[in-house]
């Protein structure tokens, strides 16, 4: 190829079409709105499984045994709580700061005390994950709760991986459907085939570099737009709505101008999200719940007329 131009040979723009790797860790079906982990379908996982089951499921290849799982369970007891480095550096990011940012650098913190993260390894880089997953929850509510002006709050070792992420967020103990929908959603993101954020990391991980620069690599796309941070910006969307009564104007009068409509037009399903499917049921439950329908009725107003206009 050389120095050719870029119309003298085929490409494929975003990398469509081509293969980078193989995986059995989960399938996609676009076409049919289907994700499978495993063999397993998302439904069912979400359904009859939790965060902690899951996550061993992905990482090792098999269901746990119940010794398995409580092992496993420890060892994300064991990893949770952050030091006293981690979290002086978290009171001094800057309280506007976005959580991605956030998130992103407090991994990094994490990789400069561990002595084992130039590893090469498998089985100390899977150490070093497991670490990671213990401790991001633990990362994520000890920085909002900074940037709220609120005390850090380590976690209970008496509680799940969801239950301690809601209690770390809001500093009491989540009630037990609020920590059950957490921990449906942790299921439903848990693993999404090769997308941009799992394919940065590999590239990043098959340069032989650490297993933190990794999940840095992947922190960092998908805080894009086009990526996980789609959801932050349907949520702006919702709020520049305002009420369920402005949603068919608005969503007319962006399609008229060809702007985006952000939730919809995913790069791989062409049919319903399976994951949309599960979570939208729990979205109205927790609206109902909180006394508050004013986002889910704007939302559901929007893909009302999202499928008259668009199919």
């Amino acid at each position: 190829m050389g120095c050719e131009t870029a119309t003298n040979f085929q490409y494929s723009r975003g990398l469509e079409g081509v293969i980078a790797a193989i995986t059995s860790i989960s399938c996609i079906d676009g076409e049919e709105g289907i994700l499978i982990y495993r063999g397993i379908p998302i439904q069912v996982m979400a359904k009859n499984s939790t965060f902690e089951e899951t996550a061993y499921f992905l990482l090792f290849g098999k269901l746990p045994t119940r010794t398995e799982l409580d092992y496993f369970i420890g060892d994300l007891k064991e990893h949770r709580a952050l030091s006293e480095h981690e979290i002086g550096c978290i009171l001094n990011f800057p309280k506007n700061a976005h959580p991605m940012d956030a998130l992103r650098t407090a991994v990094s913190i994490m990789g400069l005390n561990d002595p084992m993260k130039g590893a090469e390894s498998r089985d100390i880089n899977l150490r070093i994950g497991i670490k990671i997953i213990a401790k991001i929850p633990s990362l994520i509510a000890a920085f909002d709760r900074m940037r709220k002006g609120k005390e850090i709050i380590q976690p209970d070792s008496n509680l799940s991986h969801a239950e301690n992420f809601l209690y770390m967020l809001r500093g009491e103990k989540p009630d037990t459907e609020d920590a059950r929908i957490l921990d449906i959603a942790l299921i439903l993101h848990a693993d999404h085939g090769m997308n941009a954020s799992t394919f940065g990391s590999m590239v990043t991980a098959s340069t032989l570099s650490d297993m933190y620069s990794a999940i840095v690599t992947g922190i960092g796309t998908l805080k894009g737009p086009l990526h996980g941070g789609a959801n932050e910006r349907v949520l702006k969307m919702i709020k520049e709505i305002g009420s369920e009564d402005k949603a068919e104007e608005y969503v007319l009068n962006a399609l008229a101008e060809h702007r985006k409509i952000m939730g919809f037009g995913h790069r791989v399903y062409k049919a319903y999200d399976p994951r949309a499917k599960i979570l939208k049921g729990y979205a109205e439950r927790l609206s109902e719940k909180n006394g508050d329908m004013k986002f889910i009725n704007i939302g559901k107003k929007i893909e009302e007329v999202m499928i008259r206009e668009v199919g």
